[in-house]
Parts: structure tokens; sequence; C-alpha cells
């Protein structure tokens, strides 16, 4: 069978990557073609995503393939969740795209329930409340006379936006709009009355396509331009959890995975949203995925704690490498406190050791000491997490869990897997770690006729990439006092 090239780029708040995929009958391998910087531009108060800088860094992409030879069958994007562009009537993109982390959808939630309760809007969608939902965007956007949205035709998804720069086509991936909180899980369908309680007309949303349509190919110009001639460009899981979840190297549907990074993102596969009182009171959420099934899943604060300790550690000149990090909480085992990562108080604080010394003495535990006591406490309270949130998953999870797959930056992280295995008392599967990247590719591969469905993905993935099994060693030790 002849070796097809799939060109994935994978773009994220803070950087992007361009990778090629490539599948050689049951064989599929990946090689880095590109990096670079992604970054929010404040301009007069407002947040925003330079998109224009984003084009430019894929025709860069394209160019090196086309240099190195290597012309890719397709393309697909994915991003982000919730961010959008505006378009004209005229296909002009009217400024640059609002950022989730612009402060204007603060309180946004509370005004937007007076129009529409809040046990409405998630009874209809689905969605966990958060104040920088599309929905809520687009309501401050219309509460504060955002001239963009007052002359837009149309918004666009950022994965579609950049599509639309690519081909000059217009459309709405399915899975990247099921995080806006403008979509029916159950009928896959936007809800116009949320639109209309916002003041926004339901029109200016594109209609809808499924992960694997064929958007277009390159315009002229960007086909020119970068070498590579009129490719494809498809509409794949252009939420980047949607792709990830694909690489899961599952047999069978009794699974939960954690998608592990600077978030956490733990949850089911279902072919049907869960929407309960429950699901409601612990704030799960129903994303969309491939071929109409649904993400269940509740959002974690992952490594964004060990982030922003490893920034205050740099500044004092103390420059740890990951072996090194994972070797500190190796010997700390004798510190046991206990933080909750979902508290308020982590969300962005100006000095993270100092918040985790903080919560610590106000909940009665020894605050940590040294660096490896802080890392030990961050390891073992996302371990310890992780099995809160399982628990929960369990009970409103339609079929027994028997397996948790961690994919993503942290299967790497050997000593949490294993932390995670004690907690939870089910196996971990780990890898691969570049999940992301590998269900975009396998995506536009099915959209080449050349894998049947997501289990057939499934099937090659875990032949391709190595797996590490963790078990769970002994009873977790681990004290709860959050």
């Amino acid at each position: 069978m002849k070796k097809q090239h799939f060109l994935a780029f994978d773009i994220g708040a803070t950087s992007g990557r361009g990778m090629i995929g490539s599948l050689d009958g049951v064989k599929f391998e990946m090689q880095e073609i590109h990096r670079f910087p992604n970054s929010i531009l404040e301009l007069h108060g407002k947040y925003y995503w330079d998109i224009y800088q984003l084009y430019a860094a894929l025709k860069e992409c394209l160019k090196i393939c086309a240099r190195r030879g290597i012309v890719p069958d397709s393309i697909g994007i994915d991003t982000w969740g919730v961010d959008f562009g505006y378009v004209g009537k005229d296909g002009t993109l009217l400024g640059l795209p609002r950022s989730y982390r612009d402060p204007y959808t603060e309180g946004a939630p509370e005004e937007y329930f007076k129009r529409i309760s809040r046990e409405e809007v998630y009874g209809k969608t689905g969605i966990q409340v958060l104040n920088f939902n599309s929905l809520f965007q687009l309501f401050s956007a219309k509460q504060e006379g955002f001239a963009p949205l007052e002359a837009a035709e149309k918004i666009l998804f950022m994965p579609d936006l950049l599509s639309y720069l690519l081909t000059g086509n217009k459309v709405c991936e399915y899975t990247e709009a099921s995080t806006s909180q403008l979509l029916n899980p159950a009928t896959k369908e936007f809800e116009p009355s949320l639109l209309e309680a916002a003041g926004v007309p339901p029109s200016i949303l594109c209609p809808l396509v499924m992960p694997g349509t064929v958007i277009g190919t390159l315009n002229d110009a960007p086909a020119k331009e970068t070498g590579v001639g009129k490719v494809p460009v498809i509409a794949v899981a252009g939420h980047d959890t949607a792709s990830a979840i694909v690489a899961v190297p599952a047999a069978d549907p009794c699974f939960a995975y954690l998608s592990s990074g600077t978030w956490s993102l733990l949850g089911i596969e279902v072919d049907e949203p869960i929407i309960t009182a429950a699901s409601c009171a612990s704030n799960f959420t129903n994303e969309g995925g491939i071929e109409g099934t649904t993400r269940f899943l509740k959002n974690i604060t992952g490594m964004w704690l060990l982030e922003q300790c490893r920034k205050e550690w740099e500044r004092e000149g103390k420059n740890y490498t990951y072996p090194q990090i994972v070797a500190m909480a190796e010997e700390a085992t004798s510190f046991t406190s206990i933080i909750n990562p979902d508290d308020p108080s982590f969300a962005n604080p100006p000095n993270m050791p100092e918040a985790i010394y903080n919560y610590c003495m106000n909940t009665g535990q020894p605050a940590p000491q040294t660096d490896a006591e802080y890392v030990r406490c961050i390891f073992c309270s996302l371990a310890n997490r992780y099995k809160e949130v399982l628990r929960l998953l369990s009970d409103m999870a339609p079929f027994p869990i028997n397996k948790l797959y961690v994919i993503g930056g942290g299967s790497k992280n050997d000593l949490l897997n294993q932390l995670t295995a004690n907690a939870t008392g089910i196996p971990v599967i780990a890898g691969p770690s570049e999940a992301t990247v590998t269900g975009n590719c396998m995506i536009q591969a099915k959209a080449a006729g050349l894998v049947k469905d997501r289990w057939e993905m499934r099937r090659i993935i875990a032949e391709s990439f190595p797996l590490k099994t963790f078990l769970p060693e002994s009873p977790c030790e681990i004290k709860t006092n959050v």
C-alpha cells in the first residue's frame, strides 16, 4: 500500500506545531516539521490572538514540507475551544479574535442567567458553566457594543477560521462547536434560543460539519507561495481534546481517559450525552467526539500547578530538569499533605508555591518546606483528585470502568502514573504522548478511506506506539484533608 502523509497542525494557547503522520498499511509514524509560538496580544485593555501570525506559521510549515520534498495528502487543524473570529458579509476578517483570557466575560454568566436560567442552559447544552464559553463571549460583546460583532455576518471558531484563511470556505466543525455552550448534544444542532437571549442572531453561525469532512483545497495564493500545490484541507476533530481521545489505544468501550497536560481532562466516551442533576451538580461536561460520540468529562487543573512553581524557582536561579523534578518527588515520600488542585486560589496566583503553602496552613496540614516537598504535594494531590473524579464518573457511567488510559505529555510521568494507579485501584495505561496529533492524522486517514472507524484507528495506534502499564501496587495512603 502506498504510504500517505497527513499534515497535522496542533495549536495551543502558548505554541503550535506542524507534524507529518505517515500511514503505510498498519504502520503509523510521525515526524515534527515546525514549531512556532502563540501568544496573547493586549491592546487598549482587550486581549486578542494574532491570527495573522498563526496563518504565517502554517504557511512556513508548508514551505518546509516543500523544501523537504514532502507533499501532504491532506491537512488538518486542531486548537483549543471556545474562541472565534468575526467575518463580514464580503468575507473580510473583522479584526483579531478575542482571547478567553479577556476579562470582559467576568460576571457574564450571572447576568445571562437573568434571561435564561442556569438549569435550562445546562439542560439544553450539557456543558459546564465557564465564564469564557462562547455563549458568554457573544453576550459580553453584545453588551459592550463590540464593533466586529455589530458588523459580522458569521463567526468562525479558531480551527475553522484558520481553514478559512487557507481555503476561503466557511464551515463550523462539530467537536469545536460543542464546547461553545450553544450546541445541543442530543440533537447535535445549535440552540437558537440561547443566542437570541444574548441579543445575537442565530444566523451568525455557519452550518455544522462532522469530523472527516473535506473543507476544500488550498487557495491559489498559498498553494503557489508554499510550493505544495492544491492540498485538501480536512475538518478533523477541531477541538484538540477531541482529536486526542481518538488516539486512546483501547480495544473496548469500558475505559476512562485522562488527557494530561496543563489541564487534566478525565472522562469517558459514550454514545449519548449524560445530562442529569448529578452531572450538573458535579459540573461535568458533554462535548462532541467523532462518529457521533460524546466526551463526558470534567476539567481538572493539571500540570499548571507545577509549571507555575517552576517559574518561581527559575526566578530564584533553580532550573530543574523534568527528570530531576520526578526524582525529587520520589525522594520526598514522607510528605503527605494534600491540596485540591481545583481550588480557586490556584487559578492564577502571583506566586504558586506561596499559594500552596497558604492552602496547607489554612487546612491544618504541614506546609511544604523544600522544593521536593512541593513537587510531591502536587503529584499526590493530582492522583487524589483523579481518584475523586473517577468515583463520580463511575457512578454516572453506563458501563464499568476497568482501565484508565493516560495520554498526552503527562503519560511520560511514570511516578504520577503509578500514584494514580495506586489511588484509583485500576490499571493505568500510558501513551501515546503525542495523542492530539495522532488523532488529527487518523481522522485525515479515515477521510482518505484508509481506516474504517475509530476502533481500527485505535488498533493501529496501539501497535505503533510503546505503551506502559501501571498496576496498583498498594492501597492509596493519601490523606484527604480538602
